[in-house]
């Protein structure tokens, strides 16, 4: 017995001995624990990498504090918001039953809009509360997507104000970040989002696979240049219900058409012609497809690999995949090259936002400092390995700052002659004829263009077959009959949302309707074509 205790003893003092010697923790080791910032992107992981470990170096020399970015993969823009909305909604409803109320319908469609004077006293109060929290969904930023739908969050109350202009006041002046450019708002007045980079929307080509349709390149100038019938079943798009910016590329026809008929045949009449034929112009884009992918960078890897001979597609991707192919080409010829249609291109921004009730508000506002500190801002147009470049890859994209373009060495930057405030292609956007209509342009060609390409495409085949539009006037009548016209759009943009009268039953019923329209009109249309009317 004394032996089974001795070894027993010893055992106990082997298991404590560790723990006896093990250090307290001090001071200096809680200092060097690690802060941690929350962010859902749409952004590639080339940005995600290089901003990561750029703010991380920031962060440490400014505090003498580590930080991690915990970025969230919720898919494309789309997905995102649809995703910060749930969880609002969620977290809202939450707060509000912890309060005693009852949840409805009415609290649900009015809490995130402002209300009218004459509304509900529970639609008003909803409203009031929920702008009045602090309701969280555990996300501090949201980082890339567009202007459309950071402004449309910060609309709903989703958005908090980082205070930039109060912390850097120099930062916000014609000379540095204009508060617009060319119709294009750069920042929220209130400071619900910043823009922190440009973008541009044009075409890119595979100039051989262009060649060999018969159309040389250099004849490639215009949008209608991609609904010619030398592209039927060579064109790539992207589809605009995934994503803002490639909803951005179809408005820019919508505007460029809008902007033509309007000098030549005045503003009412004008923009009601346009409309209709931006959208003529957009369905025999779509009908020449011969593919539709899920994101705009798919559109440049599909041109530049030729499996498409053009496309529509946003300035960075086509000039990252000109680089890439240039690079593995002996020649160093690149497989695509980036068009910017004359009268129809605008420079739009892409926003960062402080969402409310962020759990790492202090840091996700250093975050926002940096991206538009001329740190942040070297790295999206700068080359890697340079003074202030990104590390590894080149983002080959068009930094916020106009000062940047100046201060710079041309030699340092990835993209040296591009500078999108003095590119002679771009034109005025003007956010009153489609901004209030963008989700609606975006739903119209899901419903009326992608959801039916095959009865769409028939058509289209039919028509050109029997020697063109031109040729078979009837057939062309039916196959571009508007389903939504401009004097229409305010009423069918409603028709498309969730109210407290309008359940997501009525919406759905409304697309499918749509849908079964455009199938009505395209096989009208291929039965007229056959019939050679």
């Amino acid at each position: 017995m004394k032996k089974t205790f001795f070894a027993l003893g010893i055992f106990l003092v082997l298991l404590l001995v560790p723990f006896v010697l093990r250090e307290a923790p001090d001071a200096a080791d809680a200092a060097e624990s690690e802060d941690t910032l929350v962010v859902v992107t749409p952004h590639v992981d080339s940005i995600k990498s290089e901003f990561e470990h750029a703010f991380r170096e920031y962060y440490f020399k400014k505090y003498n504090r580590s930080i991690k970015i915990d970025y969230r993969n919720m898919g494309g823009t789309s997905d995102i918001i649809r995703y910060i909305s749930d969880r609002f909604e969620s977290e809202f409803r939450r707060y509000y039953e912890s309060k005693g109320l009852e949840w409805n319908n009415i609290v649900r469609s009015a809490f995130t809009r402002n209300q009218p004077a004459n509304a509900p006293a529970e639609a008003k109060n909803a409203r009031k509360m929920f702008l009045e929290s602090n309701v969280g969904i555990g996300i501090d930023l949201f980082f890339g997507g567009g202007t459309f739908d950071q402004a449309r969050m910060a609309q709903n109350g989703y958005a908090s104000d980082a205070e930039v202009a109060k912390r850097h006041p120099e930062y916000f002046s014609d000379k540095v970040i204009p508060p617009a450019f060319a119709g294009e708002i750069f920042y929220d007045k209130n400071g619900l989002y910043y823009g922190v980079c440009l973008s541009s929307f044009g075409i890119c080509i595979n100039p051989d696979a262009v060649a060999e349709c018969g159309v040389a390149p250099a004849d490639i100038i215009s949008w209608d240049d991609m609904g010619r019938k030398e592209f039927f079943g060579k064109v790539v798009v992207a589809d605009p219900s995934k994503s803002g910016s490639v909803t951005k590329c179809f408005e820019s026809i919508l505007q460029a058409k809008m902007y033509q008929a309007v000098n030549k045949y005045g503003a009412e009449k004008g923009l009601e012609i346009g409309f209709a034929e931006g959208f003529d112009l957009v369905r025999r884009i779509v009908a020449n497809s011969r593919a539709v992918t899920d994101s705009a960078g798919k559109v440049t890897r599909e041109v530049a690999a030729g499996n498409g001979a053009i496309g529509m597609a946003i300035d960075f991707y086509t000039l990252a995949e000109q680089q890439f192919t240039a690079a593995m080409s002996p020649e160093n010829k690149a497989k695509i090259r980036y068009i910017t249609p004359k009268g129809g291109s605008f420079v739009s921004a892409d926003p960062v936002q402080l969402l409310r009730g962020a759990p790492n508000r202090k840091q996700a506002c250093d975050f926002i400092d940096f991206c538009l500190s001329e740190e942040g801002q070297k790295l999206w147009n700068h080359r890697p390995g340079v003074a202030g470049g990104p590390r590894k890859y080149a983002l080959l994209r068009p930094p916020i700052r106009r000062d940047i373009y100046e201060k710079a060495d041309r030699k340092l930057l990835s993209e040296g002659s591009y500078n999108p405030y003095v590119s002679s292609q771009n034109v005025y956007y003007n956010g009153r004829w489609t901004g209030p209509y963008f989700n609606l342009i975006r739903i119209l060609i899901r419903t009326t263009m992608l959801d039916v390409i095959e009865e769409m495409r028939e058509a289209h085949k039919a028509i050109l077959e029997a020697g063109g539009y031109e040729k078979v006037p009837q057939a062309s009548a039916a196959f571009h009959r508007m389903i939504v016209p401009y004097s229409d759009a305010k009423k069918a943009s409603n028709q498309l949302r969730v109210s407290a009268n309008h359940s997501a039953v009525d919406v759905a019923a409304v697309r499918r309707n749509w849908s079964a329209e455009a199938i009505k009109n395209y096989r009208t249309a291929a039965e007229l074509a056959r019939r050679g009317l």
